[in-house]
């Protein structure tokens, strides 16, 4: 069984070579291009990696599906520009697709923020271990499509399975790059919203973030990692009051 590995990127030059570099097992590798204006395509060619580029129009879940059509094998991983594929997870993908037993695999992925790996996940708070979430990443190409405009799912049609291994997410190296991103991202989301006709109140605004937060912090064990968790809290429960703001802001520009 062969393997496609598919990124989307969009100016990953700090990114991108660490993140080829852990993929290079993969039979073929794919990099959809959102028009970077830095050297990301240049070092992702230096690597061998095929490149398509692609307006991404807000639209993580059509980009994806556009990079499984690009894909030529029957198995394809997907991987984030900010992800690195551990050594454990490499070789216990190679093992587990010449099985054939599933049509999809769920990976975990550990978050590091501002270069500490967080304990905080999704988990209850009596496992004291390093915290990982899991993600349909690998699939057969034709078992399933992606859904959803921003944090996207792989809807994989047929019996999931599980990976040994995991991603290390490198999602935010500073704070001025999580703002930027969660800016980005929460106005996808709203907008989403906003077109799908939901509403919000004072009371969502209030309860979702401060629910969030006490989530994170408390029952994900945020708690453990200090003061880089309780500002890596923070920036989750911040995301969740900018969605339900701008949803907000935009229905408040509608009535005028």
């Amino acid at each position: 069984m062969k393997l496609s590995a598919v990124i989307l990127t969009r100016n990953e030059e700090k990114n991108i070579g660490r993140c080829l570099d852990g993929l290079k097992w993969c039979d073929e590798i794919i990099v959809i291009d959102d028009f970077s204006a830095d050297k990301t395509t240049k070092i992702a060619r230096s690597r061998g990696a095929k490149i398509f580029k692609r307006k991404l129009n807000n639209n993580f879940a059509a980009q994806r599906n556009f990079g499984l059509e690009k894909a030529e094998n029957d198995w394809v991983l997907f991987v984030d520009a900010d992800e690195v594929a551990s050594p454990t997870l490499a070789a216990n993908i190679v093992r587990r697709i010449k099985e054939n037993k599933y049509n999809g695999f769920l990976i975990s992925r550990k978050e590091v923020f501002a270069g500490k790996l967080l304990h905080c996940a999704d988990k209850p708070i009596w496992d004291w271990s390093l915290g990982s979430i899991k993600l349909i990443r690998l699939g057969k190409k034709r078992a399933g499509r992606w859904q959803g405009k921003v944090h996207e799912r792989w809807e994989i049609k047929g019996a999931v399975g599980k990976t040994k291994g995991y991603l290390l997410h490198y999602s935010f190296p500073n704070l001025t790059t999580a703002l930027t991103k969660i800016n980005c991202y929460t106005a996808i989301a709203a907008k989403n919203l906003y077109q799908q006709g939901k509403k919000t109140s004072s009371i969502q605004i209030i309860l979702y973030p401060l629910g969030k937060f006490i989530k994170n912090f408390f029952w994900h064990q945020g708690f453990r990692d200090g003061t880089t968790g309780f500002i890596h809290c923070l920036l989750m429960s911040l995301h969740s009051f900018l969605v339900r703001g701008k949803l907000w802001q935009a229905r408040i520009k509608e009535d005028k």
